[in-house]
């Protein structure tokens, strides 16, 4: 019956996109469509990933124990497959706004224990470059990370799981 088959739109909004992360650099943010959902891709460099183990203290779930990835990302702060790259989805776990990307260290607004990461203005929720949620703010759980894989080094797939080796 044709009629249980999804539409062409329906089948649109689940399939899966690609990201072209050749041009990314060291510190930058792009953004990448899926299902209507922003998804952002950061470059982070060593200097990044090291203040990532400073954090553990600040934050609600620094080890990612509540399932807001799939099975296969490792529980390490980076949160990634390839550590260089964190990819989630730019929906704040509280309302739904639509955090900041803040990757500056110390801001006079954040304050000096600020490492870089994103900011929520609509209520003051923070996560790390990670997307890591930091304790006493209202947003309940680290930021999601949707499925996803490398096709190749430059191209990402997200809404695809990565294949099991």
């Amino acid at each position: 019956m044709a009629s249980w088959n999804p539409s062409a739109k329906a089948k649109a909004a689940g399939a899966p996109a690609k990201a072209d992360i050749s041009k990314l650099e060291l510190g930058q943010q792009m953004i990448a469509e899926w299902r209507g959902k922003p998804v952002w891709i950061v470059r982070r460099g060593p200097e990044a990933l090291a203040n990532l183990e400073k954090l553990n203290d600040k934050l609600a779930d620094p080890n990612s124990e509540k399932p807001e990835q799939p099975d296969y990302i490792p529980h390490t702060p980076a949160r990634s497959l390839r550590p260089e790259y964190a990819v989630m989805v730019g929906i704040c776990t509280h309302l739904g706004c639509s955090p900041s990307y803040r990757p500056e260290v110390a801001p006079e607004d954040l304050g000096p224990e600020w490492l870089g990461g994103f900011h929520c203005p609509c209520h003051g929720s923070k996560f790390d470059l990670s997307g890591r949620v930091y304790k006493g703010v209202p947003a309940p759980t680290n930021l999601v990370i949707p499925p996803h894989k490398y096709e190749d080094d430059n191209t990402l797939v997200i809404g695809v799981d990565q294949e099991a080796v």
